[in-house]
């Protein structure tokens, strides 16, 4: 079984950045996908970037590409979610996810990952 523990969320002025953090523990994520999912109140949750185990490759949602930066460091058991240009569309619940599938376009693409964490809120004021 793996835990996954976010951290880094906070408040921020639109324009802002913010660096969120995945901690994983358990069995080895070594070998595992990665991901950041996100909820907004009254909206649905949406996938917004994922990693394969590697980190050679990278998916991104419209909404974040060329704002947002998804990176692991398997070494140190991390995974990071780095944020710039910050808009009050981005606040939301943001969760770590992860997949035992190595590569993470099958999640990617049945927008589902096999572990979810608890989530660190981000809330980004015009």
């Amino acid at each position: 079984h793996v835990q996954l523990v976010e951290s880094g969320g906070g408040s921020v002025q639109a324009g802002g950045s913010l660096r969120l953090s995945c901690k994983t523990s358990g069995d080895s994520t070594t070998h595992y996908s990665m991901g950041w999912f996100r909820q907004a109140p009254g909206k649905e949750r949406e996938g917004i970037a994922a990693i394969s185990s590697s980190g050679a490759f990278t998916y991104y949602a419209d909404s974040v590409k060329g704002r947002f930066t998804i990176s692991r460091d398997n070494a140190e058991r991390t995974l990071a979610l780095q944020m710039e240009d910050l808009k009050p569309e981005d606040t939301a619940m943001y969760y770590c996810v992860a997949d035992t599938s190595a590569s993470a376009l099958t999640p990617w693409r049945r927008k589902s990952f096999d572990y979810m964490g608890q989530g660190t809120q981000v809330t980004v004021s015009s």
